[in-house]
């Protein structure tokens, strides 16, 4: 089997812990492991934690054109666009992904309507996954809502693109703690690779053929009247 190279690909992982740095978060424990295959693959990596940014509320572009004082999300976005592949990494809070998670969703959702040189929407292209971690149910549920979000924006969802830790339901100890033995966990060692791996190869695969033909999805050529197929004869 040949060895693919990914090393012109670039991530970006967003933690959307609710921790501000330097506090230890657990949700950073566990994307730290498909951080070091990016690092030995040679995939460039970009990382913030989303609670740090004063990032404003609301779902336009830049919201100190709607009443807000500052807002720290063009500058993110930016960083957001250089990356072929985003990883969104969320605790678990009451069976739900974090307010954190839920409103870097909505600001990527902000950014839906802009389009690419294609005329297609923005995020044709780009691939999109998910880690979850927590110390109760719920990250099938969080990773469902995440991802149905991210493809709805336009990014596109390998197989098996999520992965997560959770401890025995109840009260116990979260990812990094001592007594969890989290890090030997086998079948959370296994998921995060194979995520890592799958998300790798779908960007690799859009990468080298210059993300999706526009070809019956441009929203510039539908708004300029284009159908494609969907025109039907009899009606004309």
């Amino acid at each position: 089997m040949k060895k693919p190279n990914f090393s012109n690909l670039k991530v970006m992982y967003i933690n959307c812990t609710l921790k501000k740095s330097p506090q230890k978060s657990h949700t950073d424990g566990l994307m730290q492991v498909s951080k070091d295959v990016m690092k030995k693959e040679g995939v460039a990596i970009d990382e913030i934690r989303f609670i740090d940014h004063d990032v404003a509320t609301g779902v336009y572009p830049d919201m100190t054109e709607h009443g807000w004082e500052t807002d720290e999300w063009p500058a993110i976005f930016e960083r957001v666009m250089e990356a072929d592949i985003l990883i969104i990494g969320t605790p678990i809070w009451l069976g739900e992904k974090s307010s954190q998670a839920q409103k870097l969703i909505e600001k990527l959702y902000a950014m839906s309507g802009e389009t690419n040189d294609k005329g297609q929407y923005i995020f044709y292209g780009k691939v999109g996954g998910c880690l979850i971690t927590g110390n109760e149910d719920g990250v099938k549920h969080c990773a469902m809502g995440i991802l149905y979000s991210m493809q709805h924006v336009g990014y596109s969802i390998p197989p098996q693109a999520d992965a997560g830790w959770i401890g025995a339901v109840g009260p116990g100890p979260s990812y990094l703690d001592e007594e969890s033995d989290a890090k030997n966990n086998d079948f959370t060692n296994r998921n995060t690779t194979f995520m890592t791996y799958n998300l790798l190869h779908l960007a690799a695969m859009l990468k080298a053929q210059d993300g999706y033909s526009n070809y019956g999805n441009s929203r510039e050529a539908w708004d300029n009247g284009k159908r494609w197929a969907f025109e039907n004869p009899e009606y004309r």
